[in-house]
């Protein structure tokens, strides 16, 4: 078997390459989510074939040396018609492509991509787990549902790369895969890009949006939906004296729990800042002095380990996720779920003193340094790859070495 620890020092022939499919619902999943994991397997020299429902971001998953294909069917909605459309033209296009690794994401394709993957004869089908869709808070019929499509999927499968290590202890519980299968992947980000704030980008953006630097600067990140806790956090914003907030992120109508423009609406009249997507993020989190996750449900966010890499404090909801990345007291603080009043309360703490913000800043950046360093999970995802295909056929030679 080959060490796929190294990047080999040749491009090998065409007819050898290891070719690469990863699966999600939408393309932004492509860009955002897996990314540097594409930008790895092309520096390897494989084949990286991606597929999802068309979108913006397909240019972006393009330029990185993938090739997309679109599934036009693929929706985030409940849609049994388009499901069963989409699992079918995930069928063709694996008899069509022959790929060596099916690699899954996200909920519905990590279940009908499994499946029909195993069905149609790929050596190698592996899913990510990028978080469980139900805690132990949930309610029970909530709990059954996601467990029983997660036993499906995780038996389908030949190896899973769960992100949270509690998740992998709630599938070791519930036998929701083969004890074999499972991997503990853990999460990271590109640190030395977070970790050297520019000061002429700080002063650019918070001129560009009308900050001072009297202002205490809180940011928070991600899609205008109510499971990111936005709601909480617009109230416990409200009236703040010398702070003000900026959300980071776009709409997602598709989403049942999608914000009312009313909402929006509101907050910014009470001074919130929506500052839409922005593709430079590492600028944005050197223009902020707090970072903010109020989320209802995260597996290992990768917003969170962004601040931290960029030296912010983080308030962050007391969830599984969440807690792998903030420790209480230290590089942040952690809330009740939920809880406005706490929320707010542990804001101000941190907005009204600036040495806590500092040591929770250096704190958080030391500790991004030493455990979210993504280039660990590359190998690590490599090595899977390697050693799953190992098992399945000889040509596991095909996995080259770093």
């Amino acid at each position: 078997m080959v060490d796929p620890s190294a990047a080999p020092a040749a491009a090998p022939a065409a007819a050898d390459r290891l070719t690469v499919l990863h699966l999600t619902t939408v393309d932004v999943s492509l860009d955002l989510l897996l990314g540097p994991v594409i930008s790895d397997a092309v520096a390897r020299h494989w084949n990286v074939v991606t597929a999802s429902a068309p979108g913006p971001h397909v240019a972006a998953v393009e330029s990185r040396g993938a090739r997309h294909i679109a599934l036009m069917s693929s929706t985030r909605r409940f849609d049994l018609l388009a499901d069963l459309r989409t699992a079918w033209d995930l069928w063709r296009l694996l008899r069509r492509e022959r790929p060596d690794v099916l690699h899954t994401h996200t909920p519905k394709p990590g279940l009908y991509g499994r499946v029909i993957g195993r069905l149609a004869g790929v050596p190698a089908v592996i899913n990510t787990v990028h978080g469980l869709y139900a805690q132990e808070t949930d309610p029970w019929w909530k709990r059954l549902a996601v467990y029983t499509a997660e036993f499906i999927g995780g038996h389908a499968s030949h190896a899973e790369l769960v992100h949270n290590p509690e998740d992998l202890e709630v599938m070791r519980r519930f036998h929701l895969a083969p004890r074999s299968h499972l991997h503990l992947l853990g999460s990271g980000v590109d640190v030395a890009r977070y970790s050297t704030p520019n000061p002429v980008s700080r002063e650019r953006i918070r001129g560009e949006w009308g900050i001072g630097d009297d202002v205490v600067l809180i940011g928070s990140v991600g899609r205008l939906v109510a499971e990111k806790g936005f709601r909480e956090l617009f109230g416990a914003v409200e009236g703040l004296e010398g702070a003000r907030l900026v959300v980071v992120g776009g709409e997602d109508p598709d989403k049942p729990d999608a914000l009312d423009p009313d909402e929006v609406d509101r907050a910014r009249r009470s001074g919130v800042i929506f500052a839409g997507f922005r593709s430079d993020m590492a600028d944005v989190y050197g223009a902020l002095d707090v970072f903010v996750l109020a989320s209802h449900r995260e597996g290992f966010p990768r917003v969170a380990m962004e601040a931290a890499a960029s030296r912010l404090p983080i308030v962050a909801t007391d969830i599984r996720g969440c807690r792998q990345v903030v420790e209480h007291g230290v590089t942040g603080l952690l809330v009740p779920l939920g809880s406005v009043a706490a929320l707010r309360s542990a804001i101000l703490r941190i907005v009204s003193d600036a040495s806590l913000r500092r040591a929770m800043g250096e704190a958080a950046q030391r500790r991004a340094c030493d455990e979210f360093d993504e280039r660990a999970v590359l190998r690590r995802i490599a090595s899977c790859y390697a050693e799953t295909l190992g098992k399945r056929r000889p040509r596991v030679a095909r996995v080259p070495r770093d």
